[in-house]
């Protein structure tokens, strides 16, 4: 309609142009001039509808890309899933997508023009979100700067929405307000997934952290990538100086080759290993560790192993010590019918072959032997119904620097015969333990006797006590022939003996002292150089057995 407009006027102003310009060239101007005047005319004529022709589609084609670019910014805005929504330097909405006006519930609504408190009276469920809107814009214009905020809005069917909200606040040049923008995406589902994900995160971390076991993670390299705290309350080794290191390295070496090819069965076979191994504690001593490594899988793919260790040196010993036992009962009762069978015959046989010396001088000597070997058998017997019969013990609190001196000064005489010394390093001090001396005594001469005839001449056997704690230590050192590992391994086996004459069951004695006791015995040794026995017993006995006075 306004092009029919214009060309209409067009046609008007020409048509006059022409006709009025001929007239007053006809009747006004001077004849010499007419051809002069015709032609100006005609030039400004053109000129002019030039200019006019120019100025029209110029200003047609500014509204019309700016038609287009406003259509555009339309289309842009209301295709976004966010909220988008500009408005002037005094807050007034100039413009909002569909999303933004359909969570204000403000569709169908003249929005332009007007504040968030003054849209607040369109929608009474949003009204109180619009007023805060308005607050925190007001709050980026005085910060000046471009502004990102959290805003929670709640639905009415009771969801809350959570929108991670951009304001960019625009200036003129002469630093006044010239328009505000407001972008808002809804991040809810997202904060939600986050919310979730630290959830999870502090369940694993809490089942990681608080784990009574270790837990380990090992990359594709072998190389440990966490640990638990519990790691160093159990190895004595601290988090941080282990991570990065490669598991073999920290375990003996009799279980590399188990430890690799069980965690590349893990790796290729995507399946779990159950195995056990034994490390070093930081203070030296060994930990047996029952382990379960299973693929530890991300997006489809084995990206390590995680795994647990479980800490059952308590149980391998108490499992040793209960087939011990169980052995020893086995034994014993072996050992009860067979000393009761033996000792009486050995006592009539002792008896008669005492008659016989007397009576026949002349084979004094083969009398003599078979003594020694009567008295021999008669010492094994008396070993094994130890073992047999169930000794009643008495506790009494004596000093263990008495008991020791005593069993030193009985063996001297034997040491001397061999040209080996003993020396016993003792204190000045008392140390009263609460202990049954007879067996303390059984239990020193075994283990003295075997460091005496594992010594060669001119050797010397060291003893030294010493008080740790609540316990009393014993050492017993010798510079001997040393025991092998193979031997160290079954040392207080019943019958198990490296002497000639030896019965195998001295030792098996003295551990049973020891073990009544409440106490440990350890032996290191190393051939060809030595032995060193430490006998670690309590001050006051854990037992419950009476309790005597004893000037020992």
């Amino acid at each position: 309609m306004q092009k029919k407009k214009l060309i209409i006027i067009f046609i008007f102003v020409s048509l006059s142009w022409i006709f009025g310009t001929s007239y007053l060239v006809d009747h006004y101007t001077p004849g010499h001039l007419k051809e002069i005047v015709e032609h100006t005319k005609e030039f400004f004529y053109v000129i002019l509808t030039g200019f006019f022709f120019y100025f029209y589609v110029l200003k047609s084609e500014q509204l019309t890309v700016a038609k287009e670019e406003e259509r555009r910014l339309s289309t842009l805005i209301n295709s976004m899933v966010d909220v988008v929504i500009f408005k002037d330097g005094d807050g007034r909405w100039i413009e909002a997508n569909e999303f933004g006006l359909k969570l204000f519930q403000l569709e169908g609504v003249d929005y332009r023009g007007k504040k968030d408190s003054e849209l607040a009276a369109f929608t009474d469920y949003f009204a109180e979100s619009l007023r805060a809107c308005e607050i925190t814009d007001e709050g980026t214009w005085k910060n000046g700067v471009v502004t990102r905020v959290e805003e929670v809005i709640v639905n009415p069917d009771g969801t809350v929405k959570t929108f991670d909200t951009i304001k960019v606040p625009l200036y003129h040049s002469d630093g006044s307000r010239r328009g505000f923008v407001v972008i808002g995406r809804d991040i809810t589902e997202r904060k939600q997934v986050k919310m979730l994900l630290e959830e999870s995160e502090q369940r694993y971390k809490s089942l990681f952290d608080y784990n009574p076991d270790i837990v380990y993670m090992i990359d594709l390299n072998g190389r440990i990538a966490n640990l638990n705290p519990q790691f160093q309350s159990i190895t004595g080794f601290s988090v941080e100086e282990t991570i990065g290191r490669k598991l073999e390295d920290l375990v003996k070496k009799r279980y590399k080759d188990e430890i690799l090819k069980a965690h590349s069965s893990v790796i290729t076979n995507h399946k779990s290993e159950i195995f056990e191994l034994k490390v070093k504690h930081k203070n030296g001593k060994s930990i047996t560790l029952s382990c379960t490594s299973v693929p530890m899988v991300i997006n489809g793919k084995v990206a390590g192993i995680i795994g647990y260790g479980k800490d059952v040196t308590q149980i391998r010993e108490t499992e040793k010590r209960l087939r011990r036992t169980e052995k020893l009962s086995v034994v014993g009762e072996l050992s009860a019918s067979v000393a009761h069978e033996i000792r009486n015959p050995l006592t009539s046989l002792k008896g008669f072959v005492q008659l016989l010396k007397m009576e026949d001088e002349k084979h004094h000597l083969y009398y003599k032997i078979m003594l020694d070997e009567l008295d021999r058998i008669n010492h094994i017997v008396g070993e094994l119904l130890l073992l047999a019969k169930p000794q009643k013990v008495l506790y009494k609190k004596v000093d263990i620097q008495n008991i020791i001196s005593d069993v030193v000064s009985l063996l001297k005489t034997e040491a001397s015969l061999h040209n080996i010394q003993i020396e016993f390093m003792s204190r000045e001090d008392e140390i009263q333990i609460e202990c049954e001396p007879n067996q303390l005594k059984q239990l020193f001469i075994n283990i003295i006797k075997n460091a005496i005839d594992a010594s060669n001449q001119g050797d010397v056997v060291a003893v030294s006590l010493d008080q740790i704690g609540e316990n009393v230590s014993i050492i017993i050192k010798d510079n001997g022939c040393g025991i092998s590992n193979e031997r160290l391994k079954r040392l207080g086996e019943p019958f198990y003996s490296s002497k000639e004459k030896g019965t195998g069951l001295g030792l098996t004695v003295s551990f049973n002292i020891v073990q009544s006791h409440s106490g440990k015995i350890q032996f290191k040794s190393e051939q060809n150089k030595g032995t060193v026995v430490q006998i670690d017993l309590p001050i006051k006995s854990k037992h419950s057995a009476p309790l005597m006075r004893s000037n020992l």
